[in-house]
């Protein structure tokens, strides 16, 4: 066991009792395995917010992986589309959704007598433009995998040595992300990024996102799985399927998937600060 992953055992031992937020994701699932294995049963609680700006199969695979870790999971209803400041979309967009989610953490933990509520930003998101973290640091949510210096190539390593299915999992954000700062986010532009992106993922790309560009599709995916859109059969499936969800136009994004594509056009304007989206 290295320094780090002792240092996060220390902390959590520290904490006697947490709950955390739970997406299903390589850096949560890591989380609640560790807390799992350092504090007892009743001293974990897992709560995943189900809402319209999540995949659907994530809130699916949070539930099935907390039933195969063993720790008491919650699912509760959350619906960011009626603050106006998130459906603004405007660039701190970010805070005002977890801000709502993490103080329906707090008061969780206070009814279930739990010490902290607990996040999985990791060590590398310190380096990004992450407005929701300013939430968690107002509202006092911790994070002890940024806490323990643990980066995200650490945590996959780590969770595949723990036998975590998750440890290879590709990278997911929330759903309003595929739209450009400034356009209105609304339930149904949400559940067309979400089809369209699910029906990508059953043709067999790992990695994808959908950037919502009013009528056009910008289809991001990894360089190396570009070759299957562009397959005949598969490119007049997708093209098909995106033109019934709505859209008029169908791209692929040359550059193919990266963290912060959206965030691009606003270099400049947040000075020192990466950007991921």
């Amino acid at each position: 066991m290295n320094k780090k992953s002792q240092h996060l055992r220390k902390l959590l031992n520290e904490m006697q009792s947490v709950l955390i937020a739970y997406s299903g994701g390589v850096d949560s699932t890591f989380l609640v395995k560790v807390a799992k294995d350092v504090l007892d049963d009743d001293k974990v609680l897992a709560v995943t917010a189900d809402s319209l700006i999540y995949p659907a199969c994530e809130i699916k695979d949070a539930k099935t992986i907390a039933k195969r870790l063993r720790v008491k999971h919650l699912v509760i209803k959350t619906d960011e589309l009626f603050n106006q400041k998130f459906v603004e979309n405007s660039v701190d967009r970010c805070y005002w959704c977890k801000r709502e989610l993490f103080s329906k953490l707090i008061a969780l933990a206070k009814k279930y007598k739990l010490n902290y509520v607990l996040d999985g930003s990791n060590y590398d998101d310190r380096k990004d433009f992450r407005p929701g973290m300013k939430a968690a640091r107002e509202l006092g949510v911790r994070s002890p995998l940024e806490e323990a210096g643990l980066d995200k190539n650490e945590i996959r390593s780590l969770s595949e040595r723990l036998g975590l299915s998750t440890w290879n999992k590709p990278s997911l954000a929330c759903l309003a992300s595929r739209f450009p700062y400034g356009m209105k986010i609304t339930k149904e532009n949400l559940a067309k990024v979400d089809k369209a992106e699910a029906f990508l993922r059953k043709l067999g790309i790992t990695q994808v996102r959908v950037r919502h560009h009013e009528q056009i599709a910008r289809i991001e995916v990894l360089k190396n799985e570009m070759s299957k859109l562009l397959k005949e059969d598969a490119r007049d499936k997708i093209v098909t399927k995106f033109k019934e969800l709505g859209y008029t136009y169908v791209t692929v994004d040359l550059e193919g998937y990266r963290t912060g594509s959206m965030n691009e056009a606003l270099k400049g304007k947040i000075k020192g600060k990466k950007t991921r989206r």
